[in-house]
């Protein structure tokens, strides 16, 4: 989820960690372990007819530590705690600290402080392999001709099956399932667009689509994004915006400034150029964009991650998550609020504000035992059978309750793209938990 520069951040205590993905599965169940038996050979007559060979057993195949028998369905629909048991997700990209932290990676101190964090880890890696499994799906599946909807609903789908969340029943979103609503923001359009009811936009060839959606357990939250093309005149802008968000997450670690971070991923964005239509266009960074610390139950904490070169020396620190996120531009790499909202959050700090429209009450009321502080959009709150609400969400934002926030974009005609991972500050190394064979 993109953080607006100079926008409010909601805080909440609590780390995070994350795993890196297995490869794509297919089939449903795996079979290959029974035993197999080899047909007795024929007696020779002229020996002894009651005596038989012996049945010889084909040796079992090992399985790997923590791998079920169980594999992903097409679509994604197996929850992945069957394929991993026990527990144990596969780790993110683990990376060793540099320079003057390079003693956290053999420091016995540093080690047992992350022991005591195996529960996050537990809880963000089993959510990275949720949100790896789902995208790369959806990266196979997405197709110019299918409609917005379609896409999005694809992808919450697979989230809720593979977490094991459907979030029909009261609470049981706030426990799992969906920690940002799928963003599928086309061409000048940066973010958090994605379908509202009746909403009738199909996917063309020459579309530029973000798609940025997050995954949660027990509020650990996983937000990831990567951007699809169908035709390669827009490849140099998405390599563009990958090579930054790399650069960014190279240069992420504890006492590292956000100004440092902001140089590198600039400085790894605006060394490229993209050719459409016979004109050349420089990538620039959208400099009203941050990336953000994530906390629990709350996608956006209280540091901002620049994507510019600045004079922030706010610094990131042991034990914090971030969500290291770039957007590049062929336009004037500036993005102002436009088209309908589709996204919001309950603010996590609302002191108790006297409601007036009773829509309004009862709408805060399923916000709270549905969501909490997690972010939603419209359809979702269409799937829990709510009808004819905006009044009241709309008295909820303007009493300061909920927070709404519209698609982002930049001038019309131009091209944005997105790459995003979430890190995790450990105490003995950095953990890209979002990381997978795709991105």
């Amino acid at each position: 989820m993109a953080a607006l520069s100079g926008a409010t951040e909601q805080s909440i205590n609590g780390p995070s960690s994350l795993p890196s993905p297995p490869e794509a599965q297919h089939g449903v169940q795996d079979l290959s372990d029974d035993d197999n038996i080899d047909n007795a050979a024929p007696e020779d007559l002229g020996n002894n007819a009651s005596t038989k060979k012996k049945k010889k057993r084909k040796p079992k195949k090992k399985k790997s530590a923590g791998s079920g028998t169980t594999k992903q369905s097409n679509p994604p629909r197996v929850p992945v705690s069957l394929i991993f048991l026990n527990n144990q997700y596969p780790p993110g990209e683990e990376v060793e600290y540099r320079n003057e932290n390079s003693f956290r990676t053999t420091s016995e101190e540093k080690r047992h402080l992350d022991r005591m964090n195996n529960d996050f880890l537990e809880e963000y890696r089993h959510g990275a392999e949720v949100h790896r499994q789902v995208r790369q799906w959806a990266q196979k599946n997405i197709k110019p001709g299918q409609s917005l909807t379609e896409i999005a609903e694809g992808i919450e789908d697979g989230v809720r099956a593979l977490t094991g969340h459907q979030g029909l029943e009261e609470g049981d979103n706030i426990k799992g399932g969906m920690g940002f609503p799928t963003g599928l923001s086309l061409n000048h359009c940066a973010a958090h667009y994605t379908p509202n009811a009746g909403n009738k936009i199909v996917l063309q060839k020459e579309d530029v689509m973000k798609v940025d959606f997050g995954v949660h357990l027990n509020g650990r939250i996983v937000d990831s994004a990567f951007t699809m093309t169908f035709d390669p005149v827009y490849d140099n802008l998405l390599a563009a915006v990958k090579d930054a968000t790399n650069a960014g997450v190279k240069e992420a670690g504890i006492d590292v400034r956000m100004s440092d971070i902001g140089a590198a991923i600039q400085e790894a964005m605006e060394s490229y150029e993209v050719a459409i239509g016979g004109e050349s266009f420089p990538v620039k960074c959208i400099r009203n964009l941050n990336g953000h610390s994530i906390v629990q139950y709350s996608i956006h904490g209280s540091k901002s991650v620049p994507i510019v070169r600045g004079g922030d020396q706010t610094k990131m620190e042991e034990g914090e998550t971030f969500a290291i996120e770039t957007f590049g531009s062929t336009g004037k790499g500036y993005v102002r609020d436009d088209m309908e909202t589709s996204h919001y959050a309950k603010k996590a700090d609302v002191v108790n504000v006297p409601l007036r429209v009773s829509s309004a009450r009862t709408l805060l009321n399923s916000i709270n035992k549905n969501f909490g502080t997690l972010p939603f959009c419209r359809r979702y709150l269409d799937r829990l059978g709510h009808e004819k609400y905006l009044l009241g969400l709309n008295n909820l934002v303007s009493s300061g309750i909920v927070e709404a926030y519209p698609p982002l974009c930049d001038v019309k005609g131009s091209y944005t793209a997105q790459f995003e991972h979430t890190i995790l500050l450990r105490p003995n190394l950095k953990e890209v938990i979002s990381r997978g064979d795709d991105y």
